[in-house]
């Protein structure tokens, strides 16, 4: 007969150069986790500061009751690597994936931790560093504005209203988990670990939090080109990482979609039409397949043949927002949603 898992909560830390964090962090981790039911998983990424010696030093204390196991990566991996290794070995039913740095407060896990055990119907719950009235401390504006418009962007690629993608805190049922397959190794975990879970219909609750940013003297690691490089992993998420099936759709409706736009507008205004209509084929491809999406095509091409000038345009995009009606019901359909 199998043993059965005692462990109830698995925390997940990523660790890298936090030499001056790691033992305030382990107090806050025992005051409010110090239970035979959790395991603490702390994943070294290469660290070349004495956080490896402080972590073993800690590991011989003895002074929690909790699980503790450190993994050691020889070489600095990146956030997703330590992240990706740490889930490996969990075993728990929920995970908590929290940073090392302190920008965020340990008693804010433990809330979302009781918080997600006491409703069962939540599987997920992602920290939020923009939606509560708790403290903030934050002096970096591009960083924040930049975090901000991958929010918003993510949102419109996945029908979401997230309002803070990026926050290191979260928590997870091991269903979760069983279903996500990540692969992105640096501070883009955030995009995958996301794009992931609303790929699989899961839903994500929010959770407002405590944030202390920290600068890049006291050890910050990610900066604004970071911020940068997550709008390729926000495209690739969204319009590379499909099926087969979704990838084609994209490809038809965004061709089709220019195609339309070609006949509005002069010069720099043609140009900014085709842009604005490819970016429309691409959501459309997105959210339909080839039968309803050629549905809307032959909608907008009927509409073309209604009006002149101003009437014309004003056709087209009434027979535009009709099929994309009639597309969303036959995107119901089982056996028409397969194509």
């Amino acid at each position: 007969m199998p043993q059965e898992n005692k462990i109830h909560l698995s925390i997940v830390i990523p660790v890298f150069n936090e030499e001056s964090f790691l033992e305030k962090l382990f107090e806050d981790l025992i005051k409010y986790f110090n239970t035979k039911e959790i395991e603490l998983i702390i994943v070294d990424d290469g660290s070349t500061d004495k956080s490896t010696q402080i972590l073993n030093q800690l590991q011989k204390n003895k002074v929690y009751n909790f699980v503790f196991k450190i993994i050691r990566l020889e070489i600095n991996s990146g956030k997703g690597k330590a992240l990706q290794t740490g889930l490996k070995k969990s075993i728990g039913e929920y995970v908590l994936l929290q940073d090392a740095d302190l920008e965020l407060d340990t008693k804010d896990s433990n809330e979302m931790y009781q918080m997600i055990i006491n409703n069962k119907d939540i599987k997920c719950i992602f920290g939020s560093r923009y939606l509560s009235g708790k403290l903030k401390k934050n002096n970096y504006f591009f960083n924040n504005l930049i975090g901000k418009i991958n929010s918003l962007i993510f949102n419109i690629f996945f029908s979401q209203s997230l309002s803070d993608v990026h926050c290191g805190l979260k928590i997870l049922h091991r269903s979760v988990i069983e279903k996500i397959n990540l692969s992105i190794n640096d501070f883009g975990i955030e995009i995958d670990i996301a794009s992931q879970i609303v790929r699989n219909n899961f839903f994500i609750y929010e959770y407002g939090v405590s944030y202390y940013f920290r600068t890049t003297e006291e050890g910050k690691k990610i900066t604004w080109l970071d911020g940068i490089k997550s709008f390729y992993y926000l495209i690739k998420a969204r319009f590379l990482d499909n099926n087969r099936a979704t990838n084609l759709s994209i490809l038809f409706s965004s061709i089709y979609m220019a195609y339309v736009g070609s006949y509005f507008g002069m010069g720099l205004g043609n140009t900014i039409f085709i842009i604005i209509f490819f970016i429309m084929g691409l959501i459309i491809g997105i959210n339909y397949k080839i039968i309803p999406s050629s549905f809307i095509f032959l909608f907008i091409y009927l509409g073309s043949y209604f009006g002149k000038g101003q009437g014309k345009v004003l056709a087209i995009l009434f027979f535009f927002l009709v099929s994309l009606y009639l597309a969303k019901k036959l995107n119901k359909i089982k056996y028409i949603n397969y194509f």
